[in-house]
């Protein structure tokens, strides 16, 4: 039976964590802590990261952990999501990163330890070479994958690629919808980076910003697909969106209870009615994540890569 929702999480422990100058171009979320020194920087993510982990851990959640390597340059590391994607009948896709930096973080040594522990990788699906034309897909930051519906729900913006898109969905079988979102940037409506910011799927319900999305028809046309698949459409505005609301995930926990997973910033900025609706379905995990959120313009979903790769 297909899975939407899976016990087991990736996640890269960062050793040279800070703002990366080459995604900040397009990342709105992006800020220099000028009164940090990177020292600090690293020092705060790392305590971040690792409250985060135990706070999943304590609640069911296997977490893989792979150290981030000093070799390379690599200060968004953190974020695995965007460069691989595991999948139930042993595919892994390995996606096209916009930073040249970014690129550095695909490493055969990680399949080779989740190998090691048992799990059976049978297919890698490769666009990175997707690089060298100047186009992006950048995992499940831009693709949000109903994995039970086979839907696949795609912001189009300089790191998500329309042609690439359905290149994608055509090889993992998946019905693609696509849309533009927006976020206001000086008075400026500009292009999200990544979907992951302003839409997140669970089994029975989405959070999504509906204004983010200018264009009516498209509006109309996600909020169809997601009533037609059953799902509860939770509504979050821009405000939100920018403390990371839109940047969640379900994950199964324990005796396969259901968990939210969020920031502490994006818990803080919900409502009591958008809390009340998620609880409806499961518990939610929040855990503080500033200094990650401030450098990297990412939160928590980003930093947690699904694996729904079968066992031996």
């Amino acid at each position: 039976m297909t899975q939407q929702i899976t016990n087991t999480i990736l996640m890269i422990r960062p050793v040279s964590f800070r703002m990366n100058e080459q995604t900040s171009v397009n990342n709105y979320y992006q800020k220099v802590l000028d009164s940090l020194t990177p020292e600090t920087v690293q020092f705060r993510a790392l305590q971040e990261f690792d409250a985060f982990v135990e706070k999943l851990r304590a609640k069911g959640v296997n977490v893989i952990v792979v150290n981030d390597t000093k070799d390379t340059d690599t200060p968004d590391a953190i974020f695995p999501n965007n460069w691989i994607s595991f999948h139930q009948n042993g595919d892994v896709g390995l996606y096209p990163m916009f930073a040249e930096n970014r690129r550095l973080e695909r490493r055969e040594d990680i399949l080779e330890t989740l190998e090691e522990q048992g799990f059976v990788i049978n297919n890698v699906v490769d666009y990175s070479s997707a690089e060298d034309e100047g186009i992006f897909l950048e995992g499940t930051g831009s693709l949000l994958l109903d994995r039970v519906n086979q839907k696949a729900y795609c912001a189009l913006s300089p790191r998500a690629d329309e042609d690439l898109f359905i290149e994608f969905c055509e090889d993992f079988e998946y019905t693609p919808v696509s849309f533009v979102a927006y976020q206001t940037v000086n008075g400026n409506r500009l292009p999200i980076y990544h979907t992951n910011v302003m839409m997140a799927l669970a089994e029975n319900f989405a959070v999504i910003c509906l204004e983010c999305i200018d264009d009516k028809s498209e509006r109309n046309n996600i909020k169809a697909h997601l009533k037609e698949d059953g799902k509860e459409i939770i509504v979050i505005n821009e405000k939100q969106v920018v403390n990371f609301a839109g940047n969640m995930l379900q994950v199964l926990g324990e005796n396969n209870k259901r968990y939210l997973v969020m920031s502490q910033a994006a818990y803080q900025c919900l409502n009591k009615q958008q809390i009340a609706t998620i609880e409806k379905y499961c518990e939610i995990i929040y855990s503080p994540l500033d200094t990650i959120e401030a450098c990297g313009g990412g939160s928590a979903r980003c930093m947690m890569a699904e694996v729904f790769l079968p066992k031996e």
